[in-house]
């Protein structure tokens, strides 16, 4: 009997790795704090529809986007005055 050895190759490539689970993706709703899922577009027990945002400023405090500001327009006024 002959052995297929193409075969026994191909599957030792084969990454059997487990499939992640759904239920370990689950996030806080940014309205009412419930865990729902990442993915979803809208939160269940709300109703509030859930924005993914990705800018830099979003989360930080009125003061942190204003010492920002003040740092950019002492950096280009050190600039234009140097020249």
């Amino acid at each position: 009997m002959a052995v297929d050895t193409e075969f026994d190759d191909w599957w030792s490539d084969v990454d059997l790795e487990e499939e992640e689970d759904p239920l370990n993706d689950l996030v806080s709703c940014p309205q009412c704090g419930a865990e729902i899922y990442e993915d979803a577009p809208k939160c269940p027990f709300c109703g509030d529809y859930v924005v993914q945002t990705s800018s830099g400023w979003s989360g930080r405090p009125s003061w942190w986007i204003l010492l920002g500001l003040l740092g950019a327009l002492a950096t280009v006024l050190a600039l234009i005055m140097g020249l």
